[in-house]
């Protein structure tokens, strides 16, 4: 679900809500009749929808208050644990609607397949494997009730601290586009409707209710948008708006994007859906959106009233049902479907997974030949609570109840074989121990077994004070597997999360301090929710275990994580819990050390010199241990690429130094960088990356030689040979990069990505690989024209293996 947005605050022993439940081009079919047009200064841009005309005569027959039941959530009588419920018509034989969360798998209150975090799809860059993706989270969510996805997000990487960046795709909007076209269409393969979203510039999640994004035209169209109108012309079925406002206007009450842009520009004939809580006022079905989640605050009886009286047309009423409608027909709701689901397929689930980590882990280094593990790697060590306890996917809308997950601990055991000794220290904890009685005044109403009952109607909430023994870092764990908490020391925030554990650490004197927790149960169901700590000693004790360990094998290889989740964003890019401290104490000890990554974007890596190899393996789903095992001993050669510059250090990204860049003053935020986002910056500022977009490593080598530039019809074709010039078949990502225009003076990156193609090549093997420039990667957003315009000229274009490894340069003349 998208998050329930409440803060802690005492009236009678409860937490109380303080703000409204927040956070969680198709065909026409023949015989169409156009459904009443938006009346004439109502507000709106007279946008409407031609729909079949069995759904202008559903709409005809529905009372005003069966319409109005389309428009806004409804509770569901069967609580099945999903985002959002709309209720049927069984009169007119309309069936209800299930929506449900799904970035990385379908969230309800049963298994389901966990897929691997959408920025590891991204990563493989294999347009194939992400309509895969799509097909199998398709099938989960039609298997197990639904009608609706929440997904995909592709929201810009435009903040390395942003909480949910392991959520989208990419900083590059070709790479997002061509990624949600192709979950998109994989989705709706299955008879469920995807949900784009969060539409639009919804790039971070602290204060993303208040913020109002002040952005370019141009900056606007080129690097957030083009994704979005990818989903719409792959049909996605609905589009979600967004919490923050754009330009002074609130993403769910744009007149420009919903209306303009959306439907009449990019001729969207599905509906928009509010963010959950994201509806602002009655007069937003008049600026384009279609349905108020999860409930009707503004669409229901404050709409019936003003329809009634007049204020606002019936027609736009009309419209957004026969959207809806319109799209229930076109999958087939309104013939059976809702009723004919298919079985689900855990094994085929897994298996996808599986493949979706091996083909998205990125390799960062591999010194020495480190990696893969042979038969001489008799001793290893395991480092790291998630070596031992799977880190599976993030929190919030993707955490998702796996069928399984196995330990990394249990799948490299067991590949390393009888002859190898693996074993295992935590190094740190994850999960903690409850807060002793000793040191809370007063004591944590908790149960037998540690943990604390919340449900609906009793939420859980304390205020006290904790006494600590010595100065120190301590870190604390809120574990919230069906609830949203908060926690709050000396005043300061520590805590904002919700579905998944979330951890902080903080520096606390000897003592006493105020603390502030609590919870509230957000899936219409009772839970329990559990508050812990790691004391500075019981930190140090687990490193000094680890530490000696790495002294006694021959290779240490460290897990390390963070808990990426939406809700809020990182406070840093370093890791959690001093994982850096530990890396480095285990690399001091042993130099072969390798580092295996459960993080869900870019960190820093103060560690990076010290260790032999380092695998980016994301969150990588349920099938991550195996995954990780195949990849380690090299039965998987890794192909992933980065989706995302890594920075080389805090100061130097593209929002450091200036809060009104990230995360904005009083509610205002500037994208003054204007289109040099991610590595477009880096390329303009002449920065020097840890990693560059598009970087990756394999346990092969490859070559590139022969370019040829040619343009035909608007287009490009790119054609080079590529060579695998080592031991082992592997697959490379080449990325074709094209330049700037002569021709214009609008601002234009160094170089940006055109095209790509991932090629698996066997050692020793040679093949031409031609890739296509399409016409729209070289135009530019002319503000004058409000068009897209193609930059002519000679063009310099670059053919490699990342964004900064480009050993072929030519250009060609570009023409109308």
């Amino acid at each position: 679900m998208e998050p329930v947005r409440r803060s802690v605050r005492r009236h009678g022993g409860r937490l109380r809500r303080t703000a409204l439940i927040a956070g969680v081009s198709a065909a026409l079919l023949a015989g169409s009749a156009l459904v009443a047009p938006t009346a004439s200064g109502a507000g709106g841009s007279g946008v409407t929808v031609r729909v079949s005309a069995r759904v202008a005569a559903l709409v005809a027959r529905m009372t005003l208050d069966e319409k109005l039941s389309f428009v806004h959530g409804g509770t569901d009588p069967q609580a099945l644990g999903q985002a959002g419920y709309i209720p049927g018509v069984p009169r007119l034989g309309i069936p209800e609607l299930r929506l449900t969360d799904g970035p990385a798998g379908v969230r309800v209150n049963e298994h389901a397949t966990a897929m691997p975090a959408p920025v590891a799809l991204a990563s493989s860059f294999d347009d194939r494997l992400a309509r895969e993706f799509g097909r199998t989270v398709g099938r989960d969510g039609r298997a197990l009730g639904q009608d609706v996805l929440l997904a995909p997000m592709t929201n810009t990487i435009r903040v390395p601290y942003a909480g949910r960046n392991f959520e989208t795709f990419s900083e590059d909007p070709l790479l997002s586009s061509r990624m949600v076209a192709g979950e998109v269409e994989g989705v709706q393969s299955q008879g469920l409707i995807a949900t784009v979203k969060h539409y639009a510039e919804n790039n971070q999640e602290d204060n993303r209710m208040g913020v109002n994004v002040n952005v370019d035209e141009q900056t606007l169209r080129q690097i957030e948008l083009p994704a979005f109108e990818a989903a719409v012309e792959a049909g996605a079925g609905a589009v979600m708006c967004s919490y923050n406002s754009v330009n002074g206007s609130h993403g769910c009450g744009s007149d420009e994007l919903l209306d303009s842009i959306l439907k009449e520009q990019w001729g969207f004939t599905g509906w928009v859906m509010s963010d959950w809580g994201a509806t602002h006022a009655t007069t937003d079905i008049v600026n384009g959106l279609d349905q108020e989640m999860p409930s009707g605050v503004h669409l229901g009886e404050e709409l019936k009233t003003a329809i009634t009286d007049g204020t606002i047309p019936v027609s736009e009423l009309n419209d957004s049902v026969a959207r809806i409608l319109q799209q229930m027909a076109k999958f087939g709701l309104l013939d059976g479907a809702a009723t004919k689901r298919p079985a689900r397929d855990p094994k085929g689930g897994a298996k996808v997974a599986q493949k979706v980590a091996e083909s998205g882990a990125v390799l960062l280094k591999n010194t020495g030949k480190a990696l893969p593990l042979t038969g001489e790697d008799t001793s290893i060590g395991l480092i790291g609570p998630t070596a031992k306890t799977p880190k599976v996917t993030g929190g919030g809308s993707s955490n998702v109840v796996p069928d399984s997950a196995a330990s990394p601990l249990d799948t490299i055991t067991a590949r390393a074989g009888r002859h190898a000794t693996v074993r295992y220290a935590a190094g740190g904890d994850n999960t903690g121990v409850p807060i002793p009685a000793s040191a809370l005044s007063p004591a944590l109403p908790i149960d037998a077994d540690g943990s604390i009952p919340v449900t609906p109607d009793a939420s859980f909430y304390y205020s006290g004070t904790l006494t600590v023994p010595t100065d120190g870092d301590y870190s604390f764990v809120f574990d919230l597997p069906a609830a949203y908490g908060a926690l709050k020391i000396d005043g300061n925030s520590v805590i904002t999360g919700f579905l998944g554990s979330s951890s902080a650490t903080v520096h606390l004197t000897a003592g006493t301090h105020s603390l502030e927790a609590g919870a509230l149960a957000i899936q219409g169901g009772p839970t329990k929710v559990r508050l812990s700590w790691v004391t500075p000693q019981a930190a140090q004790a687990a490193r000094d275990q680890a530490v000696a360990l790495a002294r006694q094998v021959k290779t240490p290889v460290v897990f390390a994580y963070d808990d990426g989740t939406e809700g809020y964003d990182r406070k840093n890019l370093s890791l959690p819990a001093d994982q850096d401290g530990l890396i480095s104490a285990v690399a001091d000890a042993n130099p072969n050390t390798i580092v295996v990554l459960n993080t869900g974007s870019s960190i820093t890596m103060p560690w990076l010199s010290k260790v032999k190899a380092v695998l980016d393996m994301y969150y990588p789903g349920e099938n991550g241990a195996e995954a990780t095992a195949g990849l380690l001993y090299g039965d998987v050669n890794p192909s992933g690429k980065l989706t995302q510059t890594f920075p080389a250090s805090e100061s130097a990204t593209p929002v450091a130094g200036d809060p009104l860049r990230y995360p904005g003053v009083g509610d205002q935020e500037n994208y003054s960088e204007g289109i040099y986002v991610g590595y477009r910056w880096y390329d303009k500022e002449r920065a020097a990356p840890l990693f560059p977009f598009g970087y990756g490593l394999s346990y092969t080598s490859f070559a590139y030689r022969d370019l040829a530039v040619r343009q035909s019809h608007g287009a490009l074709t790119v054609s080079f040979t590529l060579k695998n010039t080592g031991t082992r078949t592997g697959a490379e990502v080449a990325q074709v990069y094209v330049g700037a225009s002569p021709a214009t003076t609008a601002p234009q990156a160094v170089r940006a990505l055109g095209g790509y193609q991932k090629v698996r090549l066997r050692p020793g093997e040679s093949k031409t690989v031609r890739v296509r420039v399409d016409a729209q990667q070289l135009k530019y957003w002319n503000t004058s024209s409000h068009a897209w315009v193609l930059g002519t000229g000679k063009r310099d274009v670059w053919v490699g293996s990342s964004s900064r490894t480009l050993p072929l340069h030519g250009s060609v003349g570009v023409t109308r």
